[in-house]
């Protein structure tokens, strides 16, 4: 019973730091949008976002996409979000990190792709 105990006590600890560890969406501010335009130099397609780094005029910009799922489901794919494609990224920046951004959509070869 014990042992019992302590592996369901174990799995609710893990759990937890699996939610503690995603960030919420108030750590962006929307009353600030940005709009990105370059070329995406790196692309990290896994849950719980899809991740790109975009090469900005001014900066490299670290841009929070959607989830894996919703990406595929609206057609925003590993071919069309690949590296080396121009993207237009319109969101949120962060205001804990810097130079990161949530993206409420994107354009890559004239296409517009909904995020939220």
């Amino acid at each position: 019973m014990l042992k019992t105990i302590t592996v369901v006590s174990a799995l609710a600890l893990v759990s937890a730091g699996a939610a503690l560890a995603h960030h919420g969406w108030g750590s962006y501010d929307a009353a600030h949008p940005v709009t990105v335009s370059g070329p995406i130099q790196t692309l990290k397609y896994e849950n719980p976002h899809a991740l790109i780094t975009v090469k900005g005029t001014d900066k490299v910009w670290t841009v929070t996409l959607a989830p894996t799922f919703r990406m595929d489901s609206r057609g925003a794919t590993t071919k069309v979000v690949a590296v080396g494609k121009t993207v237009q990224a319109y969101g949120y920046p962060s205001t804990v990190e810097k130079d990161e951004m949530r993206a409420e959509w994107i354009q890559i070869d004239g296409k517009k792709y909904e995020l939220r």
